[in-house]
């Protein structure tokens, strides 16, 4: 694995890997890597010839500084992890070469209402942050697919309009969420969970599941309802819960005949605060 922290140096080893009309596959992370990042890596290895990702802990996308400095940062477990699992290229910025004086990476996007409500409503100017850093990795990278995970559902959503806005040629491919045994979704954030909070985390897939098999048997506001209060624990406190329509993310008063419901949460387990969703409806195929 080749491990970059230039731009420079990156851009000429792809450039080089681009003459060989070999496809570039790309998973951004912000390292505290684990199962479910080595998942999306493995998806980018089985789709394209080379992999690349990246570590960069982005500053523009956290709301609290001490949310920002509290982030994990393991670097040598990461490229550890990355090695065993075939990736081929790792790049490393500082927040210089992501963010130079002499270059505009503002984004300029309207999202309409998809960043109002859940992660957005709760986070104001989250999901700017996340759209310029993403748009400036893939100006530097210019992947043939950018590989996501379905957890940060919100986050896919915007970056997939971004990439339909801007007219960008980049794939977007989305890989399903991994799970730890128990069902918590597998998050960085879990390292900073006690192991029984850890533990009693499962509470939350559990309540998506019941919700995905209640779906047609309650009205979405009784779901809602029920849902909070099967996640109002000692230690867990809900912060949302919302079932929206999967495209628009708009909260749903009625399913009725919608083709793609989604059930999107945040939780505050002790002072971790999770995100977790579950797609109760799928028949757009």
């Amino acid at each position: 694995m080749k491990i970059y922290k230039t731009v420079r140096g990156l851009q000429n080893y792809i450039a080089s890997l681009r003459k060989s009309k070999k496809r570039i596959g790309y998973v951004p992370t912000m390292g505290a890597l684990h199962s479910g990042h080595m998942s999306l890596i493995q998806l980018s290895n089985k789709q394209c010839d080379i992999t690349v990702c990246s570590i960069f802990v982005n500053p523009t996308q956290f709301n609290e500084k001490s949310d920002l400095s509290k982030y994990p940062r393991t670097f040598d477990a990461d490229s550890a992890l990355l090695k065993k699992n075939k990736c081929d290229i790792l790049f490393f910025p500082g927040v210089k070469e992501i963010y130079p004086k002499d270059v505009d990476t503002s984004v300029k996007i309207n999202f309409g209402k998809l960043d109002s409500v859940m992660e957005g409503a709760h986070r104001p100017g989250h999901f700017d942050g996340v759209a310029q850093v993403v748009k400036r990795l893939l100006d530097i990278v210019k992947p043939h697919e950018l590989v996501m995970g379905q957890k940060d559902f919100q986050q896919v959503a915007i970056i997939r309009l971004m990439l339909t806005t801007l007219k960008m040629k980049t794939k977007l491919v989305v890989g399903p969420t991994v799970r730890e045994a128990h069902g918590l979704a597998m998050s960085s954030r879990n390292e900073r969970l006690s192991k029984k909070l850890r533990h009693e985390a499962a509470v939350i897939n559990d309540t998506l599941l019941w919700v995905k098999d209640n779906i047609k048997k309650y009205d979405i506001s009784t779901l809602e309802k029920k849902a909070i209060k099967k996640m109002t624990l000692p230690k867990f406190k809900p912060e949302y819960f919302e079932i929206s329509d999967g495209l628009t993310l708009q909260p749903l008063k009625l399913v009725g005949r919608k083709k793609y419901v989604v059930a999107c949460t945040a939780v505050w387990a002790g002072k971790v605060r999770l995100i977790d969703n579950c797609i109760l409806i799928n028949i757009l195929d």
